[in-house]
């Protein structure tokens, strides 16, 4: 038992060695940007604008998450009919935590997203990249 104690201890400890350090020219102030990246499910990217469009954009307001943008992609063979891809900004990552908690937890979305999945889910996969600003360019 304790060998395997010190073997899995050794390979925490070695893969944090070789977890990169991030880059000399990301700024180091604590403001953070989210990029977040919906694959909707077959059919349902209509549903998903109109979720962002009558619900989310309202609530994300209301809790202090501020978007830069929205995006899709303009190809076909690059996700047109089910990708969604929009940036948020906060003022630091504690921020980010406790606006996406109380944003999870209101009433008002909880009913938004159980009335819009009736039909089933509208996204089959979310991924979401924290982003730190580099020290050449400052966004607006």
């Amino acid at each position: 038992m304790r060998t395997l104690i010190l073997a899995l201890v050794a390979t925490a400890a070695l893969s944090l060695a070789q977890t990169p350090a991030p880059s000399p020219s990301l700024k180091k102030e604590a403001t953070c940007y989210e990029l977040r990246t919906y694959v909707a499910a077959p059919g349902k990217m209509e549903d998903l604008h109109n979720r962002f469009r009558n619900h989310t954009m309202a609530l994300f307001a209301k809790h202090g998450i501020q978007v830069i943008g929205f995006w899709g992609p303009s190809d076909k063979e690059k996700g047109s009919e089910n990708t969604l891809v929009y940036v948020l900004k906060y003022p630091s990552r504690e921020a980010r935590e406790k606006a996406w908690k109380a944003f999870g937890a209101d009433s008002v979305w909880v009913a938004a997203r159980k009335a819009s999945e009736v039909n089933g889910k509208l996204t089959d996969k979310v991924e979401s990249v924290m982003m730190g600003e580099v020290n050449y360019f400052t966004a607006k």
